[in-house]
């Protein structure tokens, strides 16, 4: 339902302030309202985004009908460049995408043991990303079987046994294996030309558990190999490593040795000291439980593995400038599992609670004194599923989720310009960042803001989140800006809650059908945009303040646009 100003509610915004009324929220009448507070003269750091990272584990389902759609989208969120890391694209096999499965099959043998190489489903993944103008942050892996030291069994049937299966082992040939990575980079090079200079490049990942088995320092020497290779090909290559899995007593140390190593060990390559490390990746998650009957996320737990890697990194004086990039950050583990606990993923909480861990990124590095990049979302979509089965994805059978809603919002802050400037604000509702690493959210909601300025225009960007997926009353949000230019601005506003922005809650009432028809599929994707919730409008700026003031639901990400005039 959208926004209705009539009455007094037409009496008030000619006043300068905005009511917002969405369907039947009404805040309590009893409940103090959350005062916000944006000061947008003052300025405290330039604003550099760093949600717009993506990831996978299917390659091949990039260059899908809806895979395609959906990098279109990924690149429209914002004029500030998209990157896509998919797992994958050393994998033997014909090309055919599953769950967690991928191949590009860019490496065989003939029957004397000489190399061929393959680059017709390599360029169809390339090709998507290029067409869509999306960056690869480009993973050098898994090991080719033909090249894979423990080759048998190869190709794994996710959800049925084993997965670490013949890719996940160290090149019995160490030669062919950076021929191999040569031959990939100068075709991708000769392909793409100049654009490959904005690529991002990695070795691996997670071979901190068994998506890697050889030893620490088999790591580290496939890392001074390939990272060689890349570079005789491309020699400015910004690489990077190791994508260790959430820090925890477990990886902390492989992340610890991995540094050592590339700022004193001996180069495998080289024979010199140290090795190219451009940017520092690894994999914070969360843990969602169930509890009667009901999510409960821990933005807690995955905020507390940021910290530790940071921490970590900042300990290094070679390397707490480096740019850090969160190779994999989300709410859990597993993008292609299903379950109970995972039913999150189709409504508003898994993009509130994206919005949440990411604006906390930002506060962590600050407390750290450390460079923070990039923090990939792992989630894309999955061809020949029923829609909304309950992956974690973006879209689903073409119809984008209502995080995807998240990410749009989140791609408004500053403009998507450069220039941006964080703004100094304040929320009464804003719960302190060590009760969330220590707790995470599940007493007070987290009710809060952020806000960006760029030249005449000021984005404040307010959510309301709690761990439990259950219901509860919404915040009645006062806004005061000051610092403001000219005597009136123009007011916008676009949410994502459970009646704005949110196919999921469309699709429940046709009755969750597994195929939706073309008519059904028109609905669905209407529902599927982002809402402007209040059209632009004017509010009178007095001494360079404006008020305004909005519901805020349980579980809703919103961002208010005022432009000077």
């Amino acid at each position: 339902m959208k926004n209705a100003f009539t009455g007094a509610g037409a009496l008030l915004l000619a006043a300068g302030l905005a009511v917002h009324v969405a369907g039947q929220d009404k805040a309590s009448p009893h409940a103090s309202p959350v005062e916000v507070h944006i000061h947008a003269g003052q300025p405290t750091g330039p604003y550099t985004p760093i949600w717009n990272y993506f990831g996978a584990d299917e390659p091949n389902y990039l260059y899908a009908p809806n895979g395609k759609k959906l990098l279109g989208e990924l690149a429209a969120l914002s004029p500030v460049p998209v990157y896509f890391r998919p797992h994958n694209l050393f994998t033997t096999g014909n090309g055919e995408g599953s769950l967690k499965w991928g191949s590009t099959n860019v490496y065989t043998e003939k029957p004397d043991s000489s190399p061929v190489y393959d680059w017709t489903i390599t360029d169809r993944i390339f090709d998507a990303l290029a067409g869509a103008h999306v960056r690869p942050l480009v993973e050098i892996g898994f090991m080719p079987e033909a090249l894979s030291t423990h080759p048998e069994p190869y190709r794994h049937r996710f959800p049925k046994g084993d997965i670490f299966t013949g890719w996940t082992y160290p090149p019995k040939d160490e030669a062919k294996w950076s021929a191999l990575v040569t031959a990939y980079a100068a075709h991708l090079h000769e392909r793409y030309g100049s654009q490959v200079s904005t690529w991002l490049w990695e070795v691996w990942n997670e071979p901190d558990i068994p998506y890697w088995h050889g030893t620490p320092e088999q790591y580290d020497r496939l890392y001074d190999l390939t990272a060689a290779a890349i570079r005789k090909a491309l020699p400015d290559a910004k690489i990077g490593g190791p994508e260790a899995t959430g820090i925890s007593d477990h990886s902390e140390p492989f992340l610890r040795q991995f540094l050592e190593h590339c700022a004193h060990g001996v180069n495998a390559a080289t024979g010199g000291k140290g090795a190219p490390l451009d940017f520092i990746s690894y994999h914070p998650k969360g843990k969602p439980t169930v509890v009667d009957d009901h999510v409960v996320m821990s933005v807690g737990t995955q905020l507390r593995a940021v910290a530790r890697g940071m921490k970590i990194i900042a300990s290094y004086p070679e390397w707490r400038n480096t740019p850090i990039i969160l190779g994999e950050s989300d709410p859990e583990g597993c993008a292609a599992c299903r379950g109970t606990q995972n039913g999150y993923r189709n409504g508003p909480l898994y993009g509130v609670s994206v919005t949440e861990a990411t604006l906390r990124t930002y506060e962590l590095a600050r407390q750290y004194g450390v460079n923070i990049q990039g923090a990939v979302t792992w989630a894309f979509e999955f061809e020949d599923q029923p829609t909304f089965i309950g992956f974690r994805s973006l879209a689903t059978n073409g119809i984008d989720k209502p995080v995807l809603n998240a990410f749009r919002i989140l791609g408004m802050l500053g403009g998507g310009k450069p220039g941006a400037e964080w703004l100094a604000t304040e929320s009464s509702g804003a719960l302190p960042l060590a009760q969330i690493l220590e707790h995470s959210v599940t007493g007070a909601p987290d009710v809060n803001a952020v806000a960006t300025r760029n030249g005449a225009e000021v984005d404040v960007l307010l959510w309301n989140y709690h761990d439990a997926d259950v219901p509860a009353m919404p915040a009645q949000v006062h806004l005061a800006v000051d610092g403001l230019d000219g005597k009136r601005v123009t007011v916008n506003e676009f949410r994502m809650d459970a009646e704005h922005s949110n196919a999921y809650r469309i699709w429940l009432q046709m009755g969750s059908p597994a195929h939706p028809d073309a008519e059904q599929m028109v609905r669905l994707q209407k529902a599927a945009a982002l809402e402007e919730t209040v059209p632009g409008h004017a509010v009178r700026v007095r001494s360079g303040k404006a008020a305004l003031s909005t519901i805020l639901p349980r579980q809703a990400v919103v961002l208010i646009r005022l432009r000077s005039h």
